[in-house]
């Protein structure tokens, strides 16, 4: 699967309406994504063990969407095979009276993953320059000095997250970025789904719903968010999402080729500790029936 299709190249400005959400990359139907990604799920798994034993680099997955592009649905597919010991999955939602009494990337920096392992932030720091831009009234309640305020916050912020980011990435966790582009048609036809389904009822509000009403607000600060904050060290991987089939085949692959990249293995053993192994192994055989 061609990656640079995805990506958002750093330095360059895009405009999110030249991708395609309902993109499928070739495949020819659902049967033949779902193949390909079980045998991802396999590969990852391996990947995500010798990451685990490694335990020099860790991986951090970022997933932002409008709702129902299918986050919940590509981390249960993407990771089902992998050992839990080694993944861990946040949900960011409004910040606490706590968290607001700290810096906006505060609450994200203690839920970062450790060495040897692949966290998920289901939404991140990210939303601090997306739901916070397209309804200015957040941030007028966030305990921010005055100045800070003004019409630089949003390059600042942009600014701050590079940084840190950067600082991320030059101690071994490695960030990689999805946007799960849904269309607005979609996104109704899902939505109406939910409302028809029972036990699919919990996952919908009427504030889904009146917050279509923001959808070109959400897209020009999403737009703006990639063009600035989509670098060398972390790019942002916008991601088809009309077709969740799709989807979970395509983050599962970038997933694959960036632990590829690391060039991971197992540890290798001291003489001393092959010995040690040895004399274990005739402890072992040499103990009656």
């Amino acid at each position: 699967m061609n990656h640079d299709h995805f990506i958002v190249p750093p330095g360059k400005k895009i405009k999110l309406k030249d991708y395609d959400p309902g993109y499928t990359a070739g495949f020819k139907d659902k049967a033949e994504a779902t193949e390909e990604l079980a045998k991802d799920v396999l590969r990852l798994a391996k990947y995500q063990d010798m990451l685990y034993a490694q335990n020099t680099h860790a991986l951090l997955v970022i997933l932002q969407a409008m709702d129902a592009a299918g986050k919940d649905g590509a981390i249960r597919y993407v990771m089902s095979g992998i050992n839990p010991q080694g993944t861990q999955v946040y949900s960011f939602k409004g910040p606490s009276a706590e968290e607001l009494d700290h810096d906006f990337l505060w609450r994200n920096f203690k839920a970062l993953p450790e060495r040897g392992r692949i966290g998920i932030f289901n939404r991140s720091y990210y939303e601090e320059t997306l739901i916070v831009r397209v309804h200015p009234e957040i941030l007028d309640s966030q305990q921010l000095p005055t100045e800070v305020k003004g019409k630089n916050i949003w390059k600042q912020r942009f600014q701050d997250i590079n940084n840190f980011e950067r600082y991320l990435v030059r101690n071994g966790i490695h960030v990689l970025k999805f946007f799960l582009n849904v269309s607005k048609a979609e996104q109704k036809r899902r939505f109406l789904k939910r409302i028809n389904t029972p036990e699919k009822n919990w996952k919908f509000s009427l504030g889904d719903a009146r917050e279509r009403s923001f959808w070109d607000d959400y897209m020009e600060a999403f737009q703006d968010a990639f063009n600035h904050t989509s670098t060398s060290w972390a790019p942002w991987h916008i991601i088809p999402a009309d077709h969740k089939w799709f989807t979970r085949a395509a983050i599962a692959d970038v997933i694959i080729s960036k632990l590829k990249s690391l060039d991971l293995a197992y540890p290798t053993l001291s003489p001393e500790h092959l010995e040690q192994l040895q004399q274990a192994k005739e402890l072992l055989e040499s103990e009656p029936e």
